[in-house]
């Protein structure tokens, strides 16, 4: 068995699992996205770097870099590419843009009925304006990069002049979510949830002094205990989104209810890790393993 493990460089996660798959007889095949490519001449129409003219039995996605409005779409394309030729994709491309997008993730959650914070995805600055006039009455929001991770570009909006002007705006979008975490006595703290093909199979609370928590921006991870809400709403989130594997961050807010913020289809695990006894790499590989026999059994079962 031959699997691609798409990185950007060669990470502690992406050692981790290498190692995992490794110790299960699996092959595991560097692939970077930007090398790979369309080829109608080739017997699977595509080029595939570490492959040559075969495919992989499956591919998962680590991290994926950005790059031109072309070059992204080419590479989602190769991945939407490769689930139509069948092989498994964790997780495919119709994942990744649904949690990639912050405004699709917040649409997916609020119609799948799973709590979370009312936002706004507006190109406008006055729009925007208008948005931030109304709703700070009620309170802050925080306007965030509609294409970000590791809660860089955050801000807090408590009044419409805080909002910058549209040039100054990431992709020059205004993504705005109401803002609802509530400061402790020891700082603020919210919670990283990971599933795995419909299980939680870790999680940990993030503390921080800061209401940004991300453990890249010095939050401390801590073991927590999931209350069955929880766990129930990270798994609606992973669903919502179509993910196998995915990252869900939940915050309690001033009602003392738990609501999803984000979910992440290319999660980190190095700060769960450190709180949980169970082996994520090794978890993911089996979870992979167990997915590729289940299909094949049901190809030779059809």
């Amino acid at each position: 068995m031959r699997v691609g493990l798409v990185i950007d460089c060669l990470d502690w996660h992406a050692r981790e699992l290498i190692a995992a798959l490794s110790s299960r007889w699996v092959e595991t095949v560097l692939v970077r996205l930007s090398y790979c490519g369309m080829a109608t001449a080739s017997p699977s129409g595509l080029m595939i770097e570490g492959f040559g003219t075969t495919l992989p039995d499956a591919l998962v996605v680590r991290t994926m870099s950005g790059g031109s409005f072309e070059a992204v779409t080419l590479r989602l394309g190769i991945l939407h590419a490769l689930r139509e030729l069948g092989v498994t994709v964790w997780n495919d491309a119709r994942t990744i843009e649904r949690c990639v997008d912050k405004s699709m993730t917040s649409f997916l959650l609020a119609r799948a009925g799973i709590p979370t914070p009312a936002t706004w995805t507006i190109e406008s600055y006055e729009q925007a304006y208008a948005t931030a006039e109304r709703e700070t009455a009620e309170g802050p929001l925080v306007l965030k990069p509609l294409f970000g991770s590791q809660g860089r570009g955050l801000r807090l909006i408590h009044t419409p002049e805080d909002l910058p002007k549209i040039e100054e705006t990431p992709g020059r979008v205004y993504y705005l979510q109401r803002f609802v975490g509530v400061k402790r006595q020891d700082g603020y703290h919210d919670f990283r949830i990971l599933v795995v093909q419909g299980r939680v199979i870790a999680a940990m609370r993030r503390h921080s002094p800061h209401w940004v928590t991300n453990i890249k921006r010095g939050g401390r991870p801590v073991a927590v205990v999931l209350n069955e809400e929880m766990k129930t709403l990270a798994l609606k989130a992973a669903t919502a989104v179509g993910a196998n594997f995915v990252g869900v961050d939940m915050v309690y807010g001033t009602d003392d209810r738990p609501a999803v913020l984000e979910v992440n289809s290319m999660p980190a695990w190095s700060g769960l890790q450190k709180v949980n006894a169970v082996n994520i790499a090794a978890i993911l590989a089996d979870a992979l393993i167990a997915a590729l026999a289940a299909r094949r059994f049901r190809g030779a079962m059809a």
